[in-house]
């Protein structure tokens, strides 16, 4: 639908998401392994949450991150799944011009907490490894919940100020978007003014939300490695590299999925490789982190195997 302007123009007050696939017969199948793939995401970063939570050997700095990332997770898959599936349901492909911006904010809110939380677990184990006698006081639970506030903060900051200047941007033309949830990229290339500012402010805030965090990962990382190489028994070093090498696995696959994503406006043609980017960042990865976190972590395995049976320690 579209609303009459002074000017003879029209604004577009709803979108056309074509989302993953056109063809009808295909449809189907994409609504099935993504129903499935939605229950096995939440299943499993609810599953790492309550094994934190109810775990006593889990109650330290590094699994209450890992506990909040599950919750991040869940609410990463939530704002663009549902959705999607309830259009293919439904058989319906608009979407309100708000219901989409509001889409936006909570999904750069929840990425950009993501990009805040996954540095303050680097610097836990910077911490842990590099500074051991002071680590329990550095990192005690007033700093933890500090980390998360701030990093919530910042998100909401960033979220906010897209939110806000996607919302001066007119539309007046197609209202068609290649993809199967809104973000910024798309919506840029649907507008009718200037969007100059817009990818300016992208690229800005995406230098401080992702360039600032990944210097301060792999500045701490440096310092970790350093560390662990002067340790002189190789089950010591083993032990000490596998608590970083799950955080190491997630940090690479979220920001080079979102490097890839936003780094490169403008490309109507990559609209097609936009949606599998997509598919990255908000299923996949999602899916895959409490596999990555559980995989080569025995305390971990156990109380996730704890928490699924209901059985507790007999000690």
């Amino acid at each position: 639908m579209e609303s009459k302007f002074e000017s003879n123009e029209t604004a577009v007050t709803e979108f056309i998401l074509l989302g993953l696939v056109e063809a009808a017969w295909l449809k189907p199948a994409i609504f099935v392994i993504f129903l499935f793939a939605y229950l096995l995401t939440v299943g499993g970063n609810l599953s790492i949450l309550a094994a934190v939570l109810v775990e006593p050997k889990l109650h330290t700095p590094m699994y209450f991150f890992l506990g909040n990332l599950s919750l991040l997770d869940v609410g990463c898959i939530s704002v663009t799944v549902p959705s999607m599936l309830g259009r293919l349901l439904s058989h319906k492909r608009t979407v309100p011009y708000g219901a989409c911006l509001t889409q936006l904010f909570f999904f750069h809110q929840l990425a950009g907490v993501d990009c805040f939380l996954l540095t303050a677990m680097a610097y836990d184990r910077f911490l842990a490894i590099c500074r051991p006698l002071t680590y329990s006081t550095r990192m005690n639970h007033t700093v933890q919940r500090i980390l998360v506030a701030t990093s919530w903060a910042c998100a909401f900051s960033n979220a906010l100020t897209h939110t806000v200047a996607i919302s001066t941007l007119h539309f007046c033309g197609p209202n068609v978007i290649n993809h199967f949830y809104c973000d910024l990229p798309q919506l840029f290339q649907l507008s009718c003014s200037s969007t100059q500012l817009n990818e300016l402010l992208l690229f800005g805030l995406g230098v401080l939300m992702a360039g600032a965090p990944v210097i301060l990962i792999v500045t701490s990382y440096i310092h970790v490695a350093a560390a662990v190489l002067r340790i002189q028994s190789s089950e010591g070093r083993k032990k000490a590299f596998s608590t970083c090498s799950s955080h190491l696995t997630v940090v690479g696959i979220f920001y080079g999925t979102g490097v890839f994503n936003y780094m490169r406006l403008g490309s109507v043609e990559a609209s097609d490789k936009d949606k599998g980017i997509g598919i990255l960042n908000t299923v996949i990865s999602p899916m895959l982190n409490p596999l990555i976190y559980s995989l080569r972590n025995p305390d971990v395995q156990g109380a996730l195997r704890r928490v699924l049976t209901g059985k507790r320690d007999m000690a």
